[in-house]
Order: structure tokens, then sequence, then C-alpha cells
């Protein structure tokens, strides 16, 4: 863990939101939300603020309890968190063909943790696409900590609208981030422009399964927590995803859910019932501590007012996606290899 303080949390609490107006922040992104009456469309419209807003709010969280991979893994027993978090970014590598001195594309990089594992991995230089300038500092200032910051950086831009020129990367990837997007067509044929022609594009997405029942209230009920929660728009199908990626031009080498074969599930680590030392923040006990701290840190007013209530909708967002998990309605590894034609058409 790279932030392991509790005033560590505090001070990046908010990201580049002024700590005076983070109360108002959280109104505005939770209005933007089914439980709070807000309209699909109205976060499609407005993804762009939503979504900064999101991680202006929730990134400090993340490093605090997650490290710095905000992504969940399919993962082996006896294989600890860290293990499988790594293994998995090193999968995608593979799956990529990844070589020494390439040019890779990382969509969606947070705060660059898969990207320097993965730079690492395959001697590739990463650029990271991000839309958050909080997490763009806080992602380069770890690129200087572990030495990559010679072949790897980052670009502050929309990923529906990249400012890179066409047939540009030898690789593109994006682990957990283009569910951001409010409309996949549109966020895979960026990818396809940029991407060089014969080359490889892979994704973890965020997806309901095909179990996932539209007319079941319990099941809606989950899918809007976990948009609350992650800072989704909508939520599609893996069926959706697939159908935009040939729309898009791909064409799909394979795809998986690779947490219909995780051996230990994927949500493991968010299950309250579980309990486990290397992962302690992550469980009950440790998540009753966090937001005892949170509660303290709010009232002696080292975190701003508003934190408790971020605290709250990432906590509630956990609950929901061990509940996804568990009927498999939800997985958030939905893997997918797709090839850019040699014609580029």
């Amino acid at each position: 863990m790279s932030k392991a303080g509790a005033l560590d949390l505090a001070s990046g609490l908010g990201g580049k939101i002024e700590k005076t107006d983070v109360l108002s922040a959280v109104d505005k992104y939770e209005k933007y939300h089914v439980s709070f009456g807000g309209e699909e469309e109205a976060r499609k419209a407005n993804y762009t603020d939503m979504v900064n807003k999101y991680y202006d709010l929730v990134t400090s969280f993340y490093e605090y309890g997650w490290g710095e991979s905000f992504h969940f893994a399919h993962r082996w027993k006896g294989e600890s968190l860290r293990e499988s978090i790594k293994r998995h970014e090193h999968f995608l590598a593979l799956q990529l063909g990844l070589k020494p001195g390439q040019k890779v594309l990382d969509v969606g990089c947070g705060i660059g943790g898969p990207l320097r594992e993965i730079a690492r991995f395959s001697s590739a230089s990463v650029t990271g696409l991000n839309n958050n300038e909080y997490q763009i500092a806080r992602g380069k200032v770890l690129n200087r900590v572990a030495g990559v910051d010679h072949t790897c950086d980052f670009m502050k831009a929309d990923f529906m609208k990249m400012p890179f020129p066409e047939n540009n990367f030898d690789a593109v990837y994006a682990i957990e981030a283009t569910c951001h997007a409010p409309d996949a067509v549109g966020c895979y044929k960026e990818i396809f422009r940029v991407l060089k022609p014969g080359q490889y594009f892979a994704a973890y997405e965020w997806c309901m399964t095909g179990s996932f029942d539209p007319n079941n209230e319990e099941h809606q009920r989950i899918k809007a927590e976990v948009e609350l929660g992650d800072g989704l728009p909508d939520i599609r199908s893996t069926t959706q995803c697939l159908e935009a990626l040939k729309k898009a031009g791909f064409e799909v080498i394979w795809d998986k859910d690779l947490a219909a074969s995780s051996p230990v599930p994927w949500y493991l680590p968010l299950d309250r019932s579980h309990f486990s030392l290397t992962g302690f923040r992550l469980t009950a006990i440790g998540r009753f501590l966090t937001k005892s701290m949170v509660v303290a840190l709010e009232y002696t007013g080292l975190a701003p007012k508003g934190s408790q209530r971020v605290q709250s909708f990432l906590s509630k967002a956990a609950e929901a996606l061990v509940e996804g998990g568990k009927k498999e309605i939800f997985t958030p590894m939905y893997f997918f290899l797709a090839r850019k034609p040699l014609d580029g058409q």
C-alpha cells in the first residue's frame, strides 16, 4: 500500500476539489444516480463531470484500501489478492503479445498501478490516458518512485475524444475503465482509430451477465447501487459489449467471463463474512475502523465535510458488488481480445 496513513487519506480526500467544496460536490454527484432521483440520460450527457467528481472524491479511499491497482482479479487458491492482481495484469500483457519498446496505451489508467506493472513485466513504453487531473498528478509521483518515468507517462484527455493520430499504438488495453464511457461503440471506435492495423486491443469490462433480469427489482437495486458507488452511467451487458466491439470494426479473437472460472470468488475481499490479515482494510472490521477514522477526521477538520458520505456510498457499493457476484448477475472481468484488421477498415 503506497498511502498507508490516516493523514495521507485525509489530505487526498476531494482530490482537486477545494476542501470547502467537497460537500457540494458529493451532493451533485449523488443526484446523478437513480437512488437520488437521477436519470441514465443525464449521467451519460454529463459523464465527464460525474466521473471526475467521483474520482476526486474516492481515489484516496481506493489507494488506502486497495493499493495502486484499482481492480479485481481472477484468483487461484493459495494466491494472495496482491499476487492475483499482478497475474491478472501479466495475463493481459501476454494476451497482447507485448514486446520491449512497443508503444502501448492504457485507456482509463487510474493512478497507474497496472501501467507500471505491465511496463516492468514487458519492457514496453506505456501511456496512461486519464481525464482526472488529481489521479494523473498522483500517478506521475508514483512513476518516479518506481523508476519508470522515462518510458511511461500520462495524457489528460477524454477517451471518447483521444488526442492521438490514427494508427499510433502497437497495443491498447483497458482494465475496468471503459465501463465509464457513455457509449461503448463510440469509445471502441476511438480505440480502433489510434491502434495500428493488425494489432490488438484487450480489456476487462464491468458487465451485467446473462443471469441479470431487468424486470427483477432486487437485480435493479444491486445494479443501481454499483453505479452510484462506482461512478458508472449504465452497466452494459456482456452481449452489448461484444456487439459494440464488432460495430467499431474489431475482429473478436476470443472472449470470456473470467469470473465464472475463478477458483476463489473475485468479490471475496469485500465479503463481510471473510477475514484476511493481508487485506485487513477491506474486511468488515477494517471498513468499520476506516469509517470511524473518517468520522474523526471530518469532526476534527482534517478531512473535508462530506467525507463520511463518500465512505458510506463506497461501502454500500461494496455490499452490492458482493450481492451481484454471489447472484452471478454481475462480473468485473468480462475479458476480450480483439484485433484491428490489417486493412484498417
